[in-house]
């Protein structure tokens, strides 16, 4: 049966169509116009950065965040596992080393004291996601990459709208991005950004992302650059979305909480939420008691109509970073139990009862 309740879907309606058809009554389609600048500018006052540079999608702004550090051939960067794949193959992308760590059990997120027996002398950063929305423990880890004089780079791209210790993701570390595909808290259809409170890093992203134009003359490259911008008909869409927010994150929060209270005399198991973090809750996720279950689950819902997807396989066990002698059992077995339920802000109170009710008939 086709899915009658996806996964996920954009919640399209506010100025979007508005500032879509400016773009192109004014014929500013590409790279330029007022809603890059704007998009930036509203999105660093969202995040609370000091600058924010827009680009074409979020592995664009991981690579670009790398490079901008120097980062390359030669140097590690621990990452966790249990991530979605654009933030290891950007380490890929500028000759790095990924070194994979395990998460904690509870909160899905990168295991600090696993992080800190990685660091070798060969490290020269920290790259923290922030899976489903739940913030990793940004406070040790800054502390880390200061005791041993890494950079901390703070994959966001599931994580507007979450805090730590009341500040927003992307702030504690050097550099950070997000991304706007179509499935994400807010959306420009394709798109990303980079946000950093250091002025020195911000301009040389800028420099980056324009194929290495330099400022003040026309077609004149001083470096080797890349075509990472995003286009204006996007940051309009962002910049309509942006307006939406601060609902979006209050329904999806609501969503969480329903799904929370609803299932909790099912056999399955919810993401944790820590201390002093604020979860955006990008995708409500559970865990079934095995794989076996957790695959008969999504049968059951697929056949009523309901969509999931499984969570992210770990990626040092993929062809391209298998490593024969490592073994991160947290990620290892949690991954193959997991499922992400709808979770868009449009979500219904009916469609939220039929989901946990066809649920629970599976479990009876």
């Amino acid at each position: 049966m086709k899915a009658s309740i996806p996964v996920y879907q954009p919640e399209l309606t506010g100025n979007e169509k508005l500032y879509v058809q400016e773009c192109l009554d004014t014929s500013w389609i590409s790279s330029r116009g007022r809603f890059v600048s704007e998009f930036e500018t509203e999105f660093a006052k969202a995040v609370t950065t000091s600058y924010a540079i827009s680009v074409s999608n979020g592995t664009t702004a991981l690579h670009l965040a790398l490079v901008a550090l120097d980062i390359g051939p030669g140097d590690e960067v621990i990452v966790p596992s249990f991530t979605y794949i654009a933030s290891v193959n950007a380490i890929h992308y500028v000759g790095a080393t990924p070194v994979f760590v395990d998460i904690e059990p509870q909160s899905w997120q990168m295991d600090c004291a696993q992080v800190e027996k990685a660091i070798t002398s060969k490290t020269r950063a920290i790259m923290a996601v922030h899976i489903y929305g739940h913030p990793c423990d940004l406070p040790t880890l800054a502390a880390l990459a200061k005791q041993h004089q890494l950079r901390l780079v703070e994959d966001c791209a599931e994580a507007f709208g979450s805090l730590v210790d009341n500040r927003h993701v992307g702030n504690i570390a050097d550099i950070a991005t997000y991304s706007f595909f179509g499935n994400k808290t807010i959306t420009t259809g394709e798109g990303g950004m980079v946000v950093t409170n250091n002025e020195g890093l911000a301009t040389r992203v800028r420099h980056l992302k324009g194929q290495g134009l330099m400022e003040g003359r026309e077609y004149w490259h001083d470096i080797v650059g890349y075509n990472y911008r995003m286009t204006n008909i996007c940051a309009a869409i962002g910049l309509a979305q942006l307006e939406q927010a601060e609902q979006f994150l209050a329904n999806k929060k609501r969503i969480a909480a329903y799904y929370r209270t609803n299932l909790a005399a099912v056999p399955v198991a919810f993401q944790q939420i820590q201390d002093n973090v604020e979860h955006s809750w990008w995708m409500v996720s559970i865990l079934a008691e095995t794989a076996t279950v957790r695959d008969h689950l999504r049968e059951h819902l697929q056949r009523a109509g309901i969509e999931t997807r499984p969570l992210f396989n770990p990626v040092h066990l993929m062809p391209m970073y298998f490593n024969e002698g490592l073994t991160l059992p947290v990620s290892e077995t949690l991954a193959p139990r997991g499922l992400n339920l709808p979770s868009w802000p449009g979500l219904s109170e009916e469609q939220l009862r039929y989901i946990v009710r066809t649920i629970e008939q599976f479990f009876r």
